[in-house]
């Protein structure tokens, strides 16, 4: 009987550590090596953390309404940064264990340090007290993830400038917090800093927030970050920034000056390709410094395989996830490819949004003018209910097929709801298909519903047109 074949896996993010289970899963041997926390930077210093600080935040706000919908609360809730930190780090601490605990079950070995490639079989580890071993595998996958890009312009020390990173532990509330760069990340930390009490400016280069989202979405969170006094400046950039004694002088392009307290710099990644070996064995790299790869995730190097941001598609922690089943499956011999055909994604601002397939805009830069459904929370049942009616369901169906081509939603429980549409594309459903079956009342789902029923104009909850 063979011998089980070795896997080495460099990093431990949702791409790393989901192959290294897969795999071992598959009856591989693994071993994944990585220098940091496990779970990467989506567990420790993105995805998990902020949504543990917006859900406080969140909270607050339902609290500041408690009122109305009548309950008296005897004082007004105040935020505790420091506890609200305290318990994102023990939130973030348990998945971590949680994930050890996983690798421990499926008997993948765990190396802490930081690994190079030798060879295309061999991956150099330097421990964290100096010392060298050597990995021996009959196949390797790069998942080293991304980082903040360093920009001189922005000299960041993690209190007056700060990445993502920094901000994420709240070092204080800035009365004045600049953002550099309004989409996915600058918006949601634009939510939580107001939120907190910050005087917000977010300063987008494009011409419109979140700028790959459906404009009809863009413009909803626009609206409701203005409601928290955050101030917006589109279309423009920042040239310099000085520190003076009346705190950090900003110019954008036009000529503007802003002085603040503090400043977030979100302008993207940068993907994790130096000081690995790519060089040393022929892996080869894209225009923007990505790791080039076929729809198995392997690279042009046989056996030498990527997934994750370092690939440079969609930098989100369920397609590094997904990336990384595939690539384990290909190693141990079993055709998989990868499909960027349905690929949900949510983002968590105030409120929060999820969307799935094609916008508006891509649909018509093909040629192809989408029938459209919409329905808004203000028409919702359950809405209603809970005091929370700020939010829009947009569908997109094929004109001729009446196939969903996408979903945009923005409201409660948005990130959550879009898994129905995504089913529904993923089966390749037609809109009245979603629209035709049953929803319980009363649920923030039937916003779904009726979305999809009104892109034939048959919403039962909306004044359409009478024939």
């Amino acid at each position: 009987m063979p011998s089980p074949k070795h896997i080495a896996i460099l990093g431990a993010g949702p791409g790393g550590y989901v192959a290294a289970i897969r795999a071992a899963q598959l009856g591989a041997k693994v071993t994944v090596i990585e220098n940091r926390a496990l779970g990467g930077v989506c567990l420790n210093w993105g995805c998990i953390p902020s949504k543990a600080l917006l859900s406080v935040v969140e909270l607050g706000e339902k609290l500041k309404k408690a009122h109305e919908l009548g309950l008296q609360l005897s004082s007004p809730p105040v935020f505790v940064p420091a506890q609200m930190v305290v318990r994102k780090n023990r939130v973030v601490g348990g998945l971590v264990k949680g994930i050890a605990t996983l690798l421990k079950h499926w008997g993948v070995s765990h190396v802490q340090g930081t690994g190079r490639l030798v060879n295309d079989r061999t991956v150099r580890v330097t421990l964290p007290d100096g010392a060298e071993t050597s990995v021996q595998a009959d196949g390797i996958i790069i998942a080293t993830g991304s980082s903040s890009p360093a920009l001189p312009m922005f000299p960041v020390d993690g209190y007056d400038i700060m990445t993502s990173q920094e901000a994420l532990e709240i070092p204080r509330i800035p009365e004045r917090l600049l953002i550099v760069g309004g989409g996915v990340e600058g918006c949601e930390f634009a939510s939580l800093y107001a939120g907190l009490g910050s005087r917000v400016t977010v300063v987008e280069m494009m011409a419109r927030l979140l700028p790959l989202e459906d404009e009809e979405i863009s413009a909803v969170i626009e609206r409701e970050l203005k409601k928290r006094q955050v101030r917006i400046i589109a279309g423009n950039s920042v040239k310099s920034v000085e520190k003076t004694d009346a705190g950090i002088s900003s110019e954008l392009a036009d000529g503007e000056r802003l002085v603040c307290d503090a400043i977030v710099v979100s302008v993207g990644r940068r993907c994790n390709t130096k000081g690995i070996g790519l060089e040393d064995v022929g892996v080869k790299l894209g225009d923007k410094g990505e790791i080039e790869v076929d729809d198995r995730m392997e690279t042009n190097v046989p056996g030498v395989y990527a997934v994750g941001d370092v690939v440079g598609k969609a930098m989100l922690a369920h397609v590094a996830s997904a990336q990384g089943k595939v690539a384990a499956d290909n190693l141990v011999g079993n055709a998989k490819i990868m499909n960027y055909d349905v690929v949900p994604a949510g983002i968590f601002t105030l409120p929060e949004i999820g969307r799935v397939g094609l916008t508006e805009e891509q649909i018509r830069e093909q040629g192809i003018v989408p029938n459209i459904g919409r329905f808004r929370y203000s028409a919702l049942g359950k809405a209603h209910a809970v005091g929370d009616t700020v939010g829009l369901v947009k569908i997109l169906a094929h004109p001729q097929t009446d196939r969903v081509l996408g979903a945009h939603l923005v409201g409660t429980h948005a990130a959550d709801l879009v898994h129905e549409a995504a089913m529904a594309m993923q089966l390749h459903a037609r809109a009245r298909d979603v629209a035709g079956m049953i929803h319980a009342h009363p649920t923030h789902a039937e916003a779904l519903m009726e979305a999809f029923e009104d892109v034939e104009g048959m919403a039962i909850h909306l004044a359409g047109k009478r024939s």
